[in-house]
């Protein structure tokens, strides 16, 4: 039984520099399938609707949203589906250090809508965006790098910024990689599924990270199923 009590710093099988690009978007996809079932992008679609009821982005002005390790891209594309629900011009955004990320995330994405897929290094970035978001991205960074990612996003984002990740708990820890078996998820997914949830977040995890970052007033909520995330809306 592996110890919980702080965050493990094992390596993902995904994150080899040699895995091939037919491996990387199967396992994408795997991802982008647990993501549906586990209601993965609705703490983010909460977040930005509270913007949008709270008048902060609306409809008659383009609002840029950027997430930082966009992976498949689905977070992005279901971004896309509710603002154009609501008549939103949203101008997205997804950067991802891995070199196929965009590829995989391009061929899976309507060429119309209004989404542009970079590859690159998050804080080589130079532009700001409205909102920045991010998904199942913070648990691959170590304590220094999650104190300066969240100075770079308090810095980069005019209204504000979301990190959505996992809550580091015995119950999926324990019995991920049975049911991505069950599921037929491919075999990475199933050994990083257990391990991204041992590199996860507790709430003090996030309480400590964000004094050290100097982040005042964010926001540390559990969302059903162990889903935790970190909301920062900036004054308007």
């Amino acid at each position: 039984m592996h110890d919980l009590s702080q965050r493990s710093h094992e390596s993902e099988l995904m994150d080899a520099e040699d895995t091939d690009f037919a491996t990387f978007r199967d396992c994408l996809r795997d991802l982008a399938q647990v993501n549906v079932l586990s209601m993965g992008y609705r703490p983010t679609l909460a977040f930005l609707d509270g913007l949008r009821r709270a008048g902060r982005i609306g409809p008659g002005r383009p609002v840029a949203i950027l997430d930082a390790g966009s992976g498949y891209g689905d977070l992005l594309r279901a971004v896309d589906r509710w603002g154009a629900r609501h008549g939103l011009d949203l101008r997205l955004t997804g950067v991802d250090l891995n070199p196929w990320s965009a590829r995989a995330a391009a061929e899976a994405t309507d060429p119309g809508r209004p989404i542009r897929w970079e590859t690159g290094d998050v804080f080589d970035y130079e532009g700001r965006a409205d909102v920045i978001v991010s998904s199942l991205f913070t648990h691959h960074l170590d304590d220094a790098l999650l104190v300066r990612f969240l100075r770079w996003m308090e810095e980069r984002a005019r209204i504000g910024w979301f990190v959505n990740d996992l809550h580091r708990h015995r119950l999926p820890e324990a019995t991920f990689g049975t049911l991505a078996g069950a599921l037929r998820f491919h075999r990475f997914v199933r050994h990083d599924g257990p391990v991204s949830f041992r590199r996860a977040f507790r709430p003090g995890d996030w309480e400590r990270l964000l004094r050290e970052a100097g982040v005042a007033e964010a926001t540390v909520r559990r969302w059903f199923p162990f889903r935790l995330c970190v909301a920062r809306v900036k004054p308007s």
